[in-house]
């Protein structure tokens, strides 16, 4: 099994705004229009994504659909605010016996971080949005926000904001 260092070298990973380590390796040269946005937007983006043992993905939300894909390492659990205040949590990783899922979907609109959860050094996952990720659909939680708007969440937003 190779290291942390070796992925974020061989993959040529950056630090990412919130938190762990990626690379954009797709975007689709198809480009389409959503209602209301003048913009047009890539059909879809794909990034590698990687969380080691100390770091976590802070809650953001962006306007698409994100998917993870579990690729190597230790587990990985997604924590997913749906707009309706319900708290999903998404366990990555390679042991279906431990209720872990190779895949999962966020929905557009959802408040979403990450964190491994399994006992090894790091979580490479990927990531595809549909339609495709723009920084400016980006938004980074803050947590006295988060806090007012689901105070019964207080443990999973104070561990995943900044």
């Amino acid at each position: 099994m190779h290291t942390a260092r070796y992925w974020i070298k061989h993959l040529q990973l950056q630090q990412h705004i919130e938190g762990g380590w990626y690379a954009e390796v797709y975007k689709a040269s198809q480009t389409i229009s959503l209602p209301g946005n003048p913009q047009e937007k890539s059909a879809a983006t794909h990034i590698y994504f990687l969380l080691q043992q100390q770091e976590f993905s802070a809650l953001h939300r962006i306007a698409s659909d994100e998917l993870w894909h579990f690729y190597v390492g230790t587990a990985l659990t997604v924590y997913e605010i749906t707009i309706d205040g319900l708290l999903i949590e998404h366990v990555l990783g390679n042991n279906p016996y431990n209720n872990q899922q190779h895949f999962c979907v966020i929905k557009a609109g959802s408040w979403f971080g990450a964190k491994t959860t399994g006992e090894g050094e790091y979580a490479l996952v990927g990531c595809t949005v549909a339609p495709g990720f723009d920084f400016a659909d980006f938004e980074l939680a803050q947590q006295s926000q988060m806090l007012q708007l689901y105070p019964q969440h207080k443990e999973i937003i104070k561990k995943l904001t900044r």
